[in-house]
């Protein structure tokens, strides 16, 4: 396939027609394969016009799954609601594996990556790939590169372009946060309160846990377990749903990738069984331990006069 096509004037013919030089790209089979890492599910496209018996298909065996399992009542215990949480969480996802179609990101998932410039750097490796065999000279793989840079450079322009005219007042101050310059920190050695200084990474995570999620006392969140209360009773299935539809379907998910918009799915198929898993975890005073599993990311605290001891940093979830 020729990918590229000039005149040349360094190559004489017999006649006074100019020599036409082409590019071609040779398929053999040496592609690089890139690491593709599922982070969610497209659950839009899955809701679309165009995939509606698909829709209609996958919430109706939901719903033929869920009808062979009893919810939650009044009377179910920490066991019980600890395996609901895991049996939704397992369940579910590999439902959604099956019937809605994966988002995948890689080190190359960027909004203005397209398929020409995909397209430019393979054509880049392969050249590379023949300057190592002899092949090809250094000069034609700076051409491609200048080539690469330049498709690159347009399609960010173009990208800022279509943003600047369409984007709000918010947004307009959002992209600003990206054009200021970052950085990746590391965090050196810190000390616990004993005075015990840790290098290693597990050493300096786990002090950094046990610094922001102190465990509680002996015996009271059992003992509050026990009182038990009636306030939960109060709560609404309104109430539930303006708390799960308030959130932002862009905030990250966790490990088990059941982001809000995937949480809000299911309340379309399975509503009662969120709200009745929601009200046993306020009866019991606990959340499921699949619910806790978060991935947390260590920032410096403001304002701090001493960084090397762990309460100056604080950990936010992902």
């Amino acid at each position: 396939m020729a990918n590229r096509l000039e005149t040349s004037a360094d190559l004489a013919t017999t006649s006074d027609h100019a020599v036409v030089c082409a590019q071609i790209r040779w398929d053999d089979g040496k592609r690089a394969k890139v690491s593709r890492m599922i982070t969610g599910w497209d659950i839009y496209g899955l809701k679309s016009k165009e995939e509606e018996e698909n829709y209609k298909k996958a919430q109706k065996e939901w719903m033929d799954k869920s009808l062979k399992r009893p919810v939650l009542d009044e009377k179910s215990s920490e066991e019980d609601l600890q395996m609901e949480a895991g049996w939704i969480q397992q369940n579910f996802v590999n439902h959604l594996n099956r019937c809605c179609k994966t988002i995948k990101v890689c080190a190359r998932s960027k909004r203005w990556w397209t398929v020409e410039i995909m397209e430019n750097r393979w054509i880049l490796g392969s050249i590379n790939r023949a300057r190592r065999k002899g092949e090809a000279s250094q000069h034609q793989v700076k051409r491609q590169r200048s080539n690469l840079r330049r498709m690159i450079r347009q399609s960010k322009t173009e990208m800022r372009r279509k943003f600047s005219t369409s984007a709000t007042r918010d947004q307009v101050w959002q992209g600003l946060r990206c054009t200021k310059p970052g950085g990746q920190q590391t965090t050196k050695a810190l000390r616990s309160r004993t005075g015990a200084v840790v290098e290693p990474w597990e050493e300096k995570a786990e002090l950094i846990k046990e610094e922001a999620f102190p465990k509680p006392l002996k015996g009271v969140g059992r003992k509050a377990q026990e009182e038990g209360g009636e306030m939960w009773k109060k709560i609404t299935d309104e109430d539930i749903r303006e708390a799960l539809f308030s959130q932002s379907v862009q905030k990250a998910p966790g490990p088990d990738r059941l982001g809000f918009q995937a949480i809000r799915l299911l309340w379309e198929w399975d509503s009662q069984r969120i709200i009745n898993i929601v009200k046993v975890s306020f009866r019991l005073g606990i959340n499921p331990r699949v619910w806790k599993e978060v991935k947390g990311v260590v920032i410096p605290k403001a304002n701090k006069p001493d960084y090397g001891v762990a309460k100056a940093c604080r950990v936010i979830t992902l």
